[in-house]
């Protein structure tokens, strides 16, 4: 008897499977691979089987299976599954295995398609497509496949295949019966399976300018349902099909009858049916729609392709050595050698922060603070279950124009799951989550918003400070329980929302007034501006200096374009750093946690007794100089937490809940002298001599504005940053750089600003003021080498200032 085209499909597939072999990596050895596939579906009771599709189109012998599985995948699926199901017989010699219902998943797929471009003519071929899960529904059964007995005779008819709806035998296949209508199903005798709808929209970047985000419904079957969540970017592989319109199909016209009158008897007639829809008028309906067949799931879930691990306390106190040993597993020999020369470039932090957002002109102090917030701290869970977010909050308020939109579109495009909203266009619901009714079956489903569909990425909200009140509000819960709780129409659910929020906000009058604080010049509430980790304040003031290197570079990026750009890291050794970083879990030693609770209480008494503070200081600016010292340890590849980092952490939160003060400051210009320490003298004595001091320098103070003192202290310590390495790659007996060397360079490059020789001496005694100011107050100079002649004295960097 001669085989038909589906037993020919079957038996090359079940050959295929039998005789597949390839090279195992770890012993160089050949191996059976499907073999060794059965076994692990046997031991975990599975029922699907894995097809990687390069292991057919790469195998000699096999270039006809793979047009038919790519052309006429649905007509043989049936036949693929048969295979399946006697090579799982073959395997163990079980009888179970010929009962089974057995699918196949392929996956691998050489290219893949766009949502718009699943068209008719790829009904039925094997194809794939990238989308974002929106929706989902719940489980439910689905017939496959029912046995029917005739009411009448009692006749069992099995292996009724169902065509997407509940579907009896046309006629009983008895020849003295003639029942088409009463059928009793048997549901022991019937093949189910578990069916569940997922609603998939295509990535934003396929959208075309102007255009509707386009939506498909995807089909998934057995183990592969609850394999998508909301917010998951997934690739579906399977074949597309037309299902009728259930909704469609009861839409179109309204049933309507008439009445005729019996005029001789003045009687009612019988009631006629009138037209009844569309079809009547000859017009055919269009009563079908596409869905998408997904046989296998690939989900990218995570942050840089990394699983977010909710760790407990046993994870979390896990030796060292598991770390590394988990760390081998996810990374070649190759990307840990690049990684490892990353590492070893001086000025690490520095470089990797210039590699964020490399079109925007300086703010470094906000490219580290994003830097940071990529690293991320270390997710926790406590005993009594209670998650401690380890996602950094970032906001960025600052004056028009000032590239705030740029950091956040950058954040975007360098994750591979991140949403970019804006305030004003969002609602509550479209931020968090919301309840919708689904208009085929009347049930409610939840469908995902921008926090949700950012789990485990970022959600970058432009306009922060246009949302109403209420949208503010309901972020709170995302924001620091990082869940999102609804109770609407009987369903009552907690949904995860584990992201970090990169904020962009511009002042309330437009221009941020600096001689207020923080919480007067944007429209955000107290509780909201507490679960911000770091607040970043950018002023356009007009300083010729800064003017002319961002012209210089704006006018050199529209002139050369890509060739303006040189970051020290691209965009990919970012993120393999990053990804490689993420996996260190850095503890606290003993000192950084002392220091850790010193630094609180300092900022605790500063909150108390200065009026400067942006927002009150709570425990949450404590867990907030934790997870930037976990994720400056990151940043270091370092598995514990220095008391470096943790000072490094102190000071960028300290420029966050600080003012931006615009009130002159004045600077002593005259040196420090240190009061006499004796035991005879007493408390009196020091007050007599403290108002001593303050007599004599009446009229000894430098009036000078915050920016320009700032600018000062920037050049200086980057000249003292650059002579420190040249200090290093030569072998010199000089411990640092003279006073009057670094006052005769600051004055070398204002040259071009002074007019007469008064304003020499006026800039000299301006530096001298400014170092020692940075001796004696800010701490970022030391002396090395004193002398009478304050001229002579060697200064070098403070070992705390951040190379």
């Amino acid at each position: 008897m001669q085989e038909t085209r589906e037993q020919q499909v079957q038996n090359r597939f079940l050959h295929f499977l039998q005789e597949f072999r390839t090279i195992n990596p770890s012993t160089g050895e050949s191996f059976y691979y499907y073999h060794e596939e059965a076994r692990i579906m046997r031991d975990n009771d599975r029922t699907t089987l894995n097809l990687d599709f390069t292991h057919i189109t790469q195998t000699e012998g096999y270039q006809d299976l793979s047009i038919i599985m790519q052309t006429d995948f649905y007509q043989f699926e049936p036949s693929f599954r048969r295979a399946i199901q006697e090579f799982m017989f073959i395997q163990h010699q079980d009888v179970e295995d010929q009962q089974k219902l057995y699918f196949l998943a392929v996956f691998n797929l050489a290219a893949t398609e766009k949502i718009r471009d699943l068209r008719a003519n790829k009904i039925g071929k094997l194809s794939s497509f990238i989308g974002t899960v929106t929706r989902t529904y719940e489980v439910r059964p689905e017939l496959l496949s029912a046995q029917f007995t005739c009411q009448m005779c009692d006749r069992i008819i099995d292996n009724v295949e169902q065509q997407f709806k509940f579907t009896e035998p046309k006629k009983c296949p008895n020849t003295k019966c003639d029942n088409k209508s009463k059928w009793t199903i048997n549901l022991n005798k019937s093949q189910f399976t578990d069916f569940q709808k997922v609603r998939v929209q295509e990535d934003s970047k396929d959208i075309p300018a102007g255009s509707m985000p386009r939506s498909i419904d995807v089909i998934l079957h057995n183990e592969k349902c609850d394999a998508a969540k909301p917010g998951d970017k997934c690739t579906f592989n399977g074949y597309l099909t037309v299902i009728p319109d259930v909704f469609s199909l009861g839409k179109p016209g309204l049933k309507c009858s008439m009445t005729t009158q019996n005029q001789g008897n003045n009687q009612r007639g019988q009631t006629q049916d009138g037209i009844t829809g569309l079809k009547q008028l000859g017009v055919k309906d269009l009563c079908y729609k596409f869905v998408f067949i997904a046989c296998s799931v690939e989900t990218n879930n995570n942050r840089f392709n990394l699983q977010k691990q909710q760790i407990d306390d046993k994870e979390y106190t896990e030796s060292l050595s598991d770390q590394d040993a988990k760390r081998g597993q996810q990374f070649d020999d190759y990307e840990k050698q690049e990684i490892l020369e990353m590492k070893k470039q001086p000025d690490l932090f520095k470089n990797l922060a210039n590699s964020i957002a490399p079109a925007v002109q300086g703010y470094e102090d906000i490219k580290k603070g994003i830097l940071l917030m990529l690293m991320g701290g270390v997710y926790k869970t406590t005993k009594e279950g209670v998650h401690i977010r380890g996602d950094i909050n970032v906001c960025i308020v600052g004056d028009p124009s000032t590239a705030k939109s740029q950091f956040l579109k950058f954040t975007c495009n360098l994750l591979p799951r991140s949403v970019y909203t804006s305030g004003k266009a969002s609602s509550a619901a479209g931020l968090t989550a919301s309840v919708h009714r689904d208009i085929e079956n009347g049930e409610f489903c939840i469908e995902a918003g921008a926090l949700m569909l950012a789990d485990n990425g970022i959600c970058c909200i432009d306009e922060f400070d246009k949302m109403d009140s209420k949208d503010q509000v309901a972020i709170h819960e995302a924001m620091e329980q990082q869940t999102i709780s609804i109770a609407k129409a009987g369903i009552q659910a907690t949904l995860n929302a584990r992201t970090s929020i990169l904020a962009a906000a511009n002042p309330i009058f437009g221009r941020y007034d600096r001689s207020k604080t923080l919480k007067f010049n944007v429209n955000m509430t107290q509780p909201i501006m507490s679960r911000f980790d770091l607040f970043f304040i950018i002023t356009d003031a007009c300083r010729p200096f800064v003017d002319e290197q961002i012209a210089t570079h704006i006018v050199r990026l529209h002139s050369q374009q890509e060739g303006a750009i040189e970051p020290r890291f691209s965009q990919d050794q970012l993120r393999k750093y990053i990804r490689y970083a993420r996996t260190f879990k850095p503890i606290l030693t003993h000192e950084s946690a002392q220091y850790l609770k010193e630094a609180y209480i300092r900022l605790r008494e500063n909150d108390q007794t200065s009026q400067r503070t942006s927002y009150r200081i709570t425990v949450r600016q404590l867990e907030s100089l934790i997870r930037l010292s976990e994720a400056l340890a990151r940043v270091q590849c370092d598995d514990f937490i220095k008391v470096s980092y943790v000072q490094e952490a102190e000071k960028l939160l300290g420029q966050s809940i600080l003012q931006v003060d615009e009130t002159p400051k004045f600077i002593d210009d005259l040196e420090e002298q240190q009061p006499i320490q004796t035991r005879a003298m007493g408390i009196i004595e020091e007050e007599l001599q403290q108002k001593e001091r303050e007599r004599r320098r009446q009229g000894q103070k430098i009036q000078l504005a915050q920016d320009e003192y700032l600018d000062i202290v920037r050049a200086l310590t980057s000249f003292m940053i650059q002579k420190e390495r040249e200090m290093q790659e030569e072998i010199t007996e000089a411990k640092g750089v003279k006073w009057e060397d670094l006052a005769e360079w600051y004055i070398t490059n204002k040259l071009d600003q002074i007019e007469h020789e008064e304003e020499v001496h006026q800039y000299e005694r301006l530096v001298g003021a400014v170092i020692r100011q940075m001796i004696n107050k800010e701490k970022i100079l030391v002396v090395v080498q004193d002398h009478e002649d304050c001229n002579l004295r060697e200064l070098a960097l403070h070992p705390n200032v951040p190379r």
